[in-house]
């Protein structure tokens, strides 16, 4: 254990795992009563499935309760209550926020928050930042877009809840933002690898300023892989001169994962708040031994609002080896959230992963940051077009030389050829929240 290390819990981060799975037991217990006695809709989903909570007394009777899929939570949203249905444990009158999910891949889901559910994941994000080393001496900068997504509210709460000085930056565009983390001196900020990697752009191309330059010494990344992966963690580094860190949470689930400053290459799960179950992608059995990697299926264990039980999150995880440096006892996810199991896809009969593309392309010089991947078809044969820019003006042979770097690398990494187009810089879409590079025009013909 590394002796400067410092928790903001220091008796939950450090517990043994035998006390804190038999805390994790006893909460989950307490959460599953909590919902069937109070949530028509998992009454109704239990007792279908002859569960009740008074038999959930073992890891096996865990694996007894029916999971939710986001699909179930946007059907009930049809019912009474209004606006979120048959899944809500209190009364509309103890609901004090809302919040949605971003709705990239269908219909939002509306989640409703008591105020002790809000201080709750706000303690979650401060966990996670106290890990990555945010302190009260932080000016903290938040720049996205403050809305009825979730996105960094509750990090812009944690960061106060530590003594952070933590500036809004919202309605600002990007050159502004960038001014204003110069004016203000400020040291930290958080957003999704692919806005942090456009912020960097906007310095260098349109303000002609080196973001290294700029005081910040950490950032944290979330709403989409990147962070940890490799080639695009160093790019981030590289750029702003400063330590990337990774984070992993969702709307309906809460902040469930955290790097810390050990950079162990991989994600904690903050196992006090969070159960983490891994299963076996075809089979659904359990999986546990480190290298295995299956789909993560999460509870929150203090939410009560609208509880968040045996989520099938479609997150692809890998076990890693919990020894951490920092000493915390939390399970360890190597990589973090690899993939999820709706995008991964086949293409000519391959297991695609999109990370792996851009892991490619994050580690061949002369490309830009930003790229677009379509799968379509070409009479009954699948065809893969990468579209990608050019990080400058270059020489026809020096083009030629990042397109033959470009092609051997995506071969050797993903098993498969693509059809390659070249941009100049800027001329592909920008993101500032999560980024829709991979497009499966395929699922179109079903």
């Amino acid at each position: 254990m590394n002796k400067h290390v410092s928790y903001w819990n220091p008796y939950l981060e450090v517990l043994p795992r035998n006390q804190l799975e038999k805390l994790q037991l006893k909460k989950f217990k307490r959460i599953l009563t909590w919902a069937y006695r109070n949530s028509r809709f998992h009454r109704t989903l239990y007792q279908e499935a002859g569960v009740h909570p008074e038999e959930i007394n073992s890891w096996e009777d865990v694996r007894r309760v029916p999971k939710v899929e986001k699909a179930m939570m946007r059907h009930i949203q049809r019912k009474d209550p209004f606006p979120y249905g048959d899944a809500l444990c209190v009364d509309l009158e103890d609901v004090c926020i809302f919040r949605q999910t971003s709705g990239t891949t269908g219909q939002p889901v509306y989640q409703p928050d008591t105020w002790q559910d809000w201080e709750w994941w706000s303690d979650c994000w401060a966990t996670l930042l106290w890990a990555q080393g945010y302190r009260p001496s932080d000016r903290v900068f938040l720049p996205f877009g403050y809305n009825v997504f979730v996105a960094f509210w509750a990090a812009h709460y944690a960061s106060e809840k530590i003594g952070c000085e933590t500036v809004p930056g919202g309605v600002l565009d990007t050159k502004s933002r960038i001014l204003k983390i110069q004016e203000l001196q400020a040291t930290a900020f958080m957003a999704t690898p692919t806005y942090v990697l456009g912020m960097a752009d906007t310095a260098r191309n349109q303000l002609h300023l080196d973001p290294a330059t700029l005081p910040i010494t950490k950032i944290t990344c979330a709403g989409e892989p990147g962070a940890l992966i490799p080639a695009t963690k160093r790019r981030i580094e590289e750029a702003w001169g400063a330590k990337v860190y990774d984070h992993a949470g969702a709307t309906e689930i809460g902040a469930w994962g955290f790097e810390c400053s050990s950079q162990p290459g991989g994600l904690h799960v903050n196992e006090a708040m969070f159960l983490a179950e891994v299963e076996d992608l075809e089979t659904g059995m359990p999986v546990t031994e480190p290298g295995q990697t299956g789909k993560l299926v999460i509870t929150a264990l203090d939410r009560l609002a609208q509880p968040c039980i045996r989520f099938d999150s479609k997150d692809i995880v890998e076990i890693g080896d919990d020894r951490c440096e920092c000493g915390r006892t939390y399970k360890l996810f190597k990589g973090g959230v690899v993939g999820r199991s709706d995008d991964i896809t086949k293409v000519k009969g391959v297991l695609l992963a999109p990370s792996a593309i851009e892991d490619v392309i994050r580690s061949v010089q002369g490309l830009g940051n930003e790229y677009e991947v379509v799968v379509d078809k070409k009479g009954d044969v699948d065809d893969i077009t990468l579209k990608v820019e050019l990080a400058e003006d270059m020489s026809d042979s020096s083009v030629a030389e990042v397109k033959a770097e470009l092609k051997t690398q995506l071969r050797l990494k993903t098993n498969l050829g693509y059809n390659l187009e070249f941009f100049p810089l800027n001329s592909l879409p920008r993101y500032e929240v999560k980024a829709r590079r991979f497009k499966d025009l395929r699922k179109k013909e079903k």
